[in-house]
């Protein structure tokens, strides 16, 4: 059967390939099946060879945001962050003056991870779960260099792997080795990334990156703990989406089952009005998502099953990298792209 996610409004995301007679069309394998090692490999090299010598260049960042390091100060410009003022600076000359930051040398990255059984789904070239693992490895790949350590937390609903935050490239492996291995949840479990956003959180750690990666279906309760890390981190919210989890195929009368509850709902797709009313909500509900992302602090790309994923990262970092370069000096980010 195909299954589904509730969306807002009682409508259920799609989260199975339905054929012609209503039946599940096993999902695209073409990307990145097969053995955690090989996929790893394959990986690895599509990256380098993708990023390497394209995104080389000043330590100016990933994503824009300030340094951790205090530096000089210089005269205020409209859309600066008001929490830097300089105040006795502008006290002095009657000017308003913000100190500027240095981008940290050694930074930390964390890996926030889902992998609930939401993600256990694709309809063209991959899963999600996939395509959430494909991201993680070009993050990686990005910011695990020059000393910089990286750590993740990896949820599934069942189980939350925690994997300390190292330098070096043994660990990075070791990183994606355990995130390509990391069991399927059984189908009821609901995903927490609330909880993997609390792990990250408390206790306090160094100043550094958060990178989110994950559907954000199912309970709307990680706003509040990702608001909280966006006061001490520089935010990067991966949404990974499948094309059917906007539009329903008219496939005539479908049971739709949400993965992460169980609960299950026959819907006639072959309705125009119901698969109207459907991609209404879908959007309504991805523009939901993406107002609680910037609500807290945090910089959204979107990956889709069907596009190319490599090339839309490409194109995300060059142009933050674009947008940093035309702002004032002290808006240069903290992850650093070698």
């Amino acid at each position: 059967m195909p299954s589904g996610q509730a969306g807002p409004s009682g409508q259920v995301a799609l989260s199975g390939q339905a054929g012609p007679s209503g039946q599940v069309a096993p999902s695209g394998q073409a990307g990145l099946s097969g053995q955690p090692e090989a996929v790893l490999r394959r990986l690895e090299y599509a990256v380098r060879n993708k990023l390497d010598g394209l995104l080389l260049g000043n330590y100016l960042g990933l994503v824009p945001g300030p340094g951790s390091e205090p530096g000089e100060s210089r005269q205020y410009y409209p859309g600066d962050d008001v929490r830097r003022m300089d105040w006795p600076v502008t006290a002095r000359t009657m000017t308003p003056h913000v100190r500027q930051t240095v981008a940290d040398r050694e930074l930390e990255t964390w890996l926030v991870v889902d992998l609930s059984p939401s993600l256990d789904f694709g309809t063209v070239n991959m899963e999600k779960r996939e395509l959430a693992f494909a991201a993680a490895t070009a993050i990686t790949h990005l910011t695990a260099k020059a000393g910089n350590r990286i750590g993740a937390v990896i949820t599934t609903g069942e189980q939350t792997y925690r994997i300390p935050a190292v330098a070096g490239a043994n660990h990075a492996r070791y990183l994606m080795r355990k995130l390509a291995s990391t069991p399927r949840a059984a189908e009821g479990r609901r995903g927490d990334l609330a909880r993997a956003l609390e792990q990250v959180r408390r206790p306090p750690r160094r100043r550094g990156m958060v990178v989110v990666i994950s559907d954000f279906l199912g309970d709307q309760d990680w706003e509040r703990p990702l608001r909280g890390l966006g006061d001490r981190h520089e935010l990067l919210g991966i949404e990974v989406i499948d094309p059917h989890e906007l539009q329903l195929p008219a496939a005539g009368l479908v049971t739709f089952v949400d993965p992460e509850s169980g609960e299950q709902l026959e819907v006639q797709t072959s309705d125009p009005q119901l698969r109207q009313r459907y991609a209404s909500a879908a959007v309504e509900q991805r523009e939901q998502i993406a107002s609680m992302l910037r609500r807290a602090g945090a910089d959204q790309l979107r990956l889709r099953t069907d596009s190319d994923w490599l090339s839309d990262i490409v194109k995300f970092v060059v142009t933050r990298r674009r947008g940093v370069a035309v702002r004032p000096p002290s808006r240069a980010g903290m992850i650093g792209v070698h």
